[in-house]
């Protein structure tokens, strides 16, 4: 009977896989430009795919010329084939589209590679030793690349030379520079330096550099105190050579550098430095003196504003426009509603005298379904349309993610994306003043979509979207088929009791994304609560490979964005620091009782998953509601908040969340014997004595944001009661768990421990 047991397990195993693989070999798109080619444009589109076996992904470039515009229908005219771009770290077209810069970072401590390619070959090749800088910041904090107006220089954000360490031979300490390494000596460790937490622990701190693509010489932006972490860099339009200058984000590393992915709560400014290449020393007497930090070449732009980041200028020069996470400053809480801003430049101009004009600013409370703010907007380098004051980008609105235009000197904002579309959208690129962008819903793959607006100069005019064939994201005949049978909605839950003090925003209801079988039978599927992370981050109606390949083996979703959720307004998301545990958790119930009203789903025939934040939730949800849930699955959970203060890199993310606002206030290294016990009753570990569940634990070992020992030990105090329990380390895993590899042996152990558990 246990070998037929077995056998059957193994072949289930064998097939969920198969099933997954599929749809984990879906293609994804990274980025897009568009370049004019005479009366055509030829847009790029760099994506990528998993590689499996190399536990890796493929990155390849696949371009279409585009023959139309306006309101006739256009033609995308594909490449035949798509071209690997092997290593590529960095792909990036110059402004007139003539050239495309390729860099391929190393991981070790060989040089890093530039490549300038022309229309047929290989331009340039520089070769950047690891004394000069390393590899080059590709992540969404620190990364910034940009090239010149004229295309001679390229601006970008690598990490420092590695710092001279100490040396020592069989005498003892020898000088580096007269030793020889590995003959009878041994390089020692040096000073610690501490890093900006999760996926940056070996990264040395990032810098400013500039390439002359003529000549491959290289200079280092110096001048800038050592007290800042610099990235995001971007030219300041001239069209005089010798009198460049950069305009670059300034992150303070004092008192000490807490976890920045993920955490937008960081102070941080706008910062003015001259190029290094300048053949004038102009910045002394151009730049106001005063301004500058000590005797820093690093000018301060925004003065009087906790955060500005993700700096754009209009084309002719006129705007500085920056994005601000103020209010997550302010509050403490991670993530918060952003705010847009503007700077009237001049060619004159002088810090002094650039008072910063608020454009798109923090909204409260979001009335029927009105604009709720800005959260995460993704932003082109090149947002603008043609009248150089209008720009694009793509935000959260709710459970969806639009794309809406904004006039910068107006303040005035118009959503471009269909107001009846449930699905998310987000901009690609502008062909001129036409727009390219990504739609997709839990159910359908992404499709690419050519947005024209059908009466020009005409106050908001409708948009006309057309489908464009494609040959990315193509699917197996399997995956389409299961994908057929789905189908989605999105769930307005009202909230079940509001206290006395719930501010207007936090009062009104919340969203779940539903999805279900389109299967007519008088059986409900098992039901999967899937819970975000952050808590405030938000789980968008865009297509997730993984999920739908849960829903797909036969289970409804309920994807619940609890208040504290981005997307709702900000009163609704700081609703939840000092609550947690308690708030998101009624609201989960609250949700699920919802559908279960709706006879959508049938206890006990309920799981739970979530990681993060959302494994916080899941492990509450099963100690306080043991009744309700057959078994649950968490990835680096968050189950001692006690425990997790002393070891995560961001500690104050605890007290914020424990405390509310005031966390701000009581966050310390060294936490009082009150403190933890308040963020001991805040965690799931307290209600450990009444879980039921059979739980997975998927741990990263490299995690620095929820370490590894707060899942294990909530998991031996599950052992310990007799609970059953299962968990997969991931030894080169960090918080995310997104390596290929790792996510297809999560997602497989996850669907068939829902099908020993929940069927």
């Amino acid at each position: 009977m246990y070998e037929e047991t077995h056998f059957a397990m193994k072949e289930e195993y064998a097939s969920l896989s198969k099933l997954l693989m599929e749809f984990v070999n879906i293609s994804k798109i990274d980025k897009a430009w568009v370049c004019k080619s005479g009366n055509d444009s030829k847009a790029i589109f760099s994506a990528s795919q998993p590689n499996i076996l190399a536990n890796s992904n493929r990155k390849f470039i696949l371009s279409a010329t585009i023959h139309g515009s306006g309101t006739s229908p256009v033609d995308f005219q594909w490449s035949p084939f798509p071209i690997e771009v092997s290593g590529a770290s960095i792909i990036l077209p110059s402004p007139s589209g003539s050239k495309l810069l390729i860099v391929r970072n190393s991981d070790d401590d060989s040089p890093t590679k530039f490549e300038i390619w022309g229309s047929s070959d290989l331009e340039k090749e520089f070769l950047v030793p690891q004394a000069v800088h390393g590899s080059l910041f590709t992540d969404a904090w620190f990364e910034g690349v940009s090239w010149n107006l004229d295309e001679t220089l390229i601006a970008y954000v690598a990490e420092e030379p590695t710092p001279l360490k100490p040396t020592f031979n069989n005498f003892g300490y020898t000088s580096a520079s007269t030793s020889n390494k590995g003959c009878n000596s041994w390089e020692g460790q040096g000073d610690w330096e501490e890093g900006w937490g999760e996926t940056y622990v070996k990264k040395r701190c990032p810098a400013v550099f500039v390439i002359d693509i003529n000549s491959g010489e290289v200079r280092a932006v110096e001048g800038i105190n050592k007290a800042l972490s610099v990235g995001q860099v971007v030219w300041v339009p001239s069209t005089i050579a010798s009198q460049q200058h950069l305009v670059v984000v300034g992150w303070p590393a004092e008192p000490r550098k807490l976890g920045m992915k993920y955490c937008t709560n960081r102070p941080c400014a706008l910062y003015a430095v001259t190029c290094p290449f300048n053949k004038l020393e102009a910045i002394k007497s151009d730049l106001n003196r005063s301004n500058a930090d000590d005797d820093s070449n690093a000018v301060v732009l925004t003065k009087g504003i906790s955060s500005a980041f993700c700096p754009r200028f209009s084309p002719d020069g006129r705007f500085l426009v920056f994005l601000s996470a103020k209010s997550a400053v302010e509050s403490g809480a991670h993530n918060a509603t952003f705010s847009l801003h503007r700077v009237d430049w001049q060619s004159d101009w002088n810090p002094n005298v650039l008072p910063i004009v608020d454009v798109v600013p923090v909204v409260l409370s979001a009335e029927n379904d009105c604009f709720p703010g800005l959260y995460f907007p993704s932003i082109l380098m090149n947002p603008w349309f043609s009248d150089k004051r209008t720009m694009i980008l793509s935000s959260i609105w709710r459970s969806t993610q639009v794309i809406f235009s904004v006039d910068v000197e107006s303040g005035s904002l118009s959503r471009i994306t269909p107001h009846n579309s449930s699905s998310s959208w987000e901009v690609l690129s502008l062909d001129e003043d036409n727009i390219i962008a990504v739609c997709s819903s839990p159910v359908d793959t992404p499709r690419i979509k050519y947005g024209c607006l059908l009466k020009k100069q005409v106050p908001n005019a409708p948009w006309n979207w057309q489908d464009v064939p494609s040959p990315l994201f193509r699917c197996s005949k399997e995956v389409s088929s299961r994908l057929s049978s789905l189908q989605f909605s999105i769930m307005k839950i009202p909230v079940r009791s509001i206290s006395e003090n719930c501010t207007e925003g936090a009062s009104k209801p919340f969203e779940a994304i539903f999805v279900s079988s389109t299967a007519k039978n008088d059986i409900c599927n098992p039901l999967i609560t899937v819970l975000h992370g952050g808590p405030h981050d938000v789980a968008t109606s865009k297509f997730s490979k993984t999920l739908a390949f849960l829903a797909s083996t036969g289970y409804n979703l309920l994807i619940v964005n609890y208040r504290g959720s981005l997307g709702f307004g900000e009163e609704a998301l700081q609703s939840l620091p000092g609550n947690v545990g308690s708030q998101d958790v009624n609201d989960v119930l609250t949700a699920i009782d919802h559908v279960v009203g709706l006879k959508l789903a049938e206890p006990p025939r309920i799981a739970v998953f979530g990681g993060s934040h959302g494994g916080f939730l899941s492990a509450h949800l099963i100690g306080q509601a043991p009744e309700k849930f057959s078994v649950a699955a968490v990835w680096n959970p968050v189950c001692n908040l006690a425990l997790m203060v002393g070891t995560t890199d961001i500690p104050d993310w605890c007290f914020v969340n424990a405390y509310g606002s005031d966390g701000k206030t009581y966050f310390t290294e060294a936490p009082s014997k009150d403190n933890l016990n308040i963020l001991y009753d805040k965690s799931p570990i307290s209600h450990v004595h009444k879980v039921k569940a059979p739980t997975l634990f998927l741990l990263g070992a490299q995690d620095l944001r929820v370490p590894v020992p707060d899942g294990l030990q909530y998991a031996r105090a599950l052992k310990e009661r007799g609970i059953e329990v299962k968990v997969i380390m991931f030894p080169d895993d960090v918080h995310e768990i997104s390596r290929p590899q790792s996510e297809v042996e999560s997602f497989v152990n996850i669907a068939l421990w829902f099908k020993n558990y929940c069927q």
